[in-house]
């Protein structure tokens, strides 16, 4: 049975906890993302809810309960700003997962490139600076992403910053994976565009591994394209291991610093060795890049471009918005 249906089930009330679901925002392997409203609090918010078939496949659903607890509290405790911010977690009245976590306004960086196209080399930089904070944190703390990819992503609208970056599904999706006994396709959740080599020939995972993902997330943002492409799942993931990396630079009509060309190429470095091997290493390469994508062109490009959702983002009472997330 989908999460609809099962969902649909106690669709008079609509409600999970405190919040009252207003909208489905969107869908994937985990679940279903909706805004939501809270009984008392103004503040908006969204709530992920873990697929009954998910927690089916388990096999064992405490072993899952415990990792879905301590994964959240993990990603609680992440305190850097870039970092979607979560608010609280329980079980719905037939016992299936929920968390709750800050609502967005902006769009992910697979829309971005999609609907606006590939993007200024400095912008690009602005925003990679920004994951970098937040992938620092958790590494730190000893939490790697495993999927960074650019719907993972989120470019905001925040308070009165723009251009704000926002990394979402913080670890959860590693451990569940872990608990389910996934294949290393269904980890990637679709996305092997985004599997370092080592990831993908030998199902490892470190710091280096999410570096990589970014390394490949940039290139995205620089050229509209992912860094291997192919026919099959397969043959992107067999590319990732064994193929070299057209500079991307190549690929594109757009200028790229060459030094900012060269901080990607490290990224995707076959040997993990050969990469920056941390995120705050990685951020301190980018901040050497000069900084000349302003507030000011970032305003610019939001009024042309993405209007009703600046708008919405600075609506003096958000009570009743609808953010996007």
């Amino acid at each position: 049975m989908g999460i609809s249906k099962w969902f649909g089930r106690h669709h008079e009330t609509r409600t999970v906890g405190a919040y009252t679901l207003i909208e489905k925002l969107g869908h994937g392997g985990m679940g279903e993302v909706w805004r939501a409203k809270h009984r008392e609090l103004i503040r908006p918010a969204a709530i992920k809810l873990m697929s009954p078939e998910l927690e089916a496949q388990a096999d064992g659903k405490q072993t899952l309960r415990k990792r879905f607890d301590q994964e959240v509290q993990a990603t609680a405790l992440l305190t850097s700003p870039h970092t979607v911010a979560v608010y609280d977690f329980g079980k719905t009245e037939d016992g299936g997962l929920y968390y709750v976590m800050e609502l967005l306004d902006g769009v992910d960086m697979e829309t971005l490139v999609v609907k606006f196209g590939p993007q200024p080399a400095d912008r690009v930089v602005h925003m990679l600076r920004q994951v970098c904070e937040s992938l620092d944190e958790a590494h730190h703390r000893g939490l790697i992403h495993r999927d960074i990819k650019p719907a993972n992503l989120y470019v905001c609208s925040i308070g009165m910053q723009l251009d704000f970056v926002k990394v979402l599904d913080f670890g959860l999706v590693r451990d569940m994976a872990h608990d389910l006994h996934l294949t290393a396709e269904q980890i990637v959740s679709g996305t092997p565009a985004y599997l370092a080599p080592e990831s993908a020939a030998r199902h490892q995972f470190d710091a280096r591994s999410d570096l990589y993902a970014l390394g490949c997330v940039a290139y995205w943002l620089l050229t509209g394209r992912t860094v291997f492409e192919g026919a099959t799942s397969a043959a992107v993931v067999a590319a990732h291991i064994y193929e070299p990396v057209v500079p991307p630079s190549q690929v594109t009509e757009l200028k790229i610093p060459p030094r900012l060309e060269e901080i990607v190429l490290a990224c995707l470095a076959k040997n993990p060795d050969a990469r920056p091997q941390t995120a705050a290493e990685l951020q301190h390469m980018l901040e050497e890049l000069p900084r000349t994508w302003t507030p000011q062109r970032a305003d610019a490009w939001w009024r042309a471009n993405l209007p009703d959702i600046l708008a919405r983002s600075r609506t003096p009472c958000r009570g009743e918005s609808r953010g996007a997330h």
